[in-house]
C-alpha cells in the first residue's frame, strides 16, 4: 500500500511538471486565433482542429532555422570540450603528483562561487580585442571556461573514489598514465562523464544571457532568436509556441534518454 501511494504521488508530480510542456505543445498545434480566444486545454475536446501548420511556417523562417543550427553548433562543441578537458584535469588532480596540485585544485573549487555576471564585461572587452566578440567561437569559449570549474570538481571527486590498488596493478603491468586514463579511468568513470555531458549540454542549450551579449545576429542561438521575435511581434503565439517547443524538446529528449546516468553520476561524484 505504501509503495502504491508513493508511486501515485510521483506520478502526480511528474504530470504537474510536464503540464507546461504539454500546454506549449498543444498551443503550437493551434491557430493563432484559437489561442487568442481560448485556453490550450479546450483543444482536448476537439483534437481534430490541431495541425502542423505552425511548424511548417516556422521551418520556412530562415532566421529561426539558422538559430536552431547555431544552438547545435554552440552546445555540442562546448559539451565535448568541457568533458574532455575536465576528464584530463580530474585525473591529474586525483592521481598525479605535481607541485602545487592541492592549491591549484583549491583555486578551481573557488571559481565555483564566482557568478557568471562578473565576467561578462571584462571577457567582452577581451573578445573584442581578439576579434571573437559576436561570433560562435567566442560563445563556445565563454561557456567552456565557466563550465570547467564544476566539471573538474565533479570528475576529480569521482575519479578519486576509484580504488588505488587498481591503478597500482595497472602500473605494475607496464601501463603508462595515458593508457591507465584511457583504458581504466574512462570506462570506470562513464556514469560521471555522462552526467556531466548532460548537465553541460542542458545548461548551454537553454542559455540566453551569455548568447544575448556575445552573439550577433548571424550567430545567435534559438533562445535569443525567440526573444527577438517576442520583442518585434509581441504575442505572436503562432511563431513563439512552435519555436519554444522546438527549443524545449531537444533537452527533454536528452535528459530522459540518459537520466539514469545523470542521477548515478551526480550522486557518486558529488561527495568523496
Amino acid at each position: 500500500m505504501s509503495r502504491a501511494v508513493i508511486q501515485l504521488f510521483l506520478l502526480v508530480i511528474g504530470l504537474v511538471w510536464l503540464t507546461p510542456a504539454a500546454g506549449l505543445f498543444i498551443s503550437s498545434l493551434r491557430s493563432e486565433e484559437a489561442n487568442a480566444n481560448s485556453g490550450w486545454w479546450t483543444a482536448l475536446t476537439a483534437p481534430g482542429r490541431l495541425s502542423l501548420d505552425n511548424y511548417a511556417a516556422l521551418l520556412k523562417d530562415s532566421g529561426i532555422v539558422q538559430a536552431f543550427w547555431n544552438t547545435v553548433l554552440i552546445s555540442v562543441p562546448t559539451t565535448i570540450a568541457v568533458v574532455v578537458i575536465a576528464a584530463l584535469a580530474g585525473y591529474a588532480f586525483a592521481w598525479m603528483d605535481f607541485p602545487g596540485r592541492d592549491w591549484i585544485f583549491l583555486v578551481v573549487v573557488a571559481m565555483l562561487v564566482v557568478p557568471v555576471q562578473i565576467g561578462l564585461l571584462p571577457v567582452a572587452k577581451l573578445f573584442g580585442a581578439l576579434g571573437l566578440f559576436g561570433s560562435i567561437p567566442g560563445v563556445i569559449l565563454f561557456h567552456t571556461a565557466y563550465g570547467l570549474p564544476f566539471a573538474i570538481f565533479l570528475l576529480r571527486n569521482y575519479f578519486a573514489e576509484i580504488p588505488k590498488e587498481m591503478l597500482e596493478a595497472a602500473r605494475m603491468d607496464g601501463g603508462g598514465e595515458w593508457r591507465i586514463f584511457s583504458q581504466l579511468i574512462l570506462p570506470l568513470g562513464r556514469p560521471a562523464i555522462a552526467s556531466l555531458a548532460i548537465f553541460q549540454f542542458l545548461w548551454v542549450w537553454n542559455d540566453m544571457l551569455v548568447a544575448l551579449l556575445f552573439a550577433d545576429n548571424e550567430s545567435q542561438p534559438l533562445t535569443v532568436a525567440l526573444q527577438s521575435q517576442m520583442r518585434q511581434f509581441g504575442s505572436n503565439i503562432g511563431v513563439l509556441a512552435p519555436g519554444a517547443f522546438l527549443s524545449l524538446i531537444v533537452p527533454l529528449i536528452v535528459f530522459f534518454a540518459f537520466q539514469r546516468h545523470f542521477v548515478q553520476g551526480i550522486m557518486a561524484g558529488s561527495v568523496k
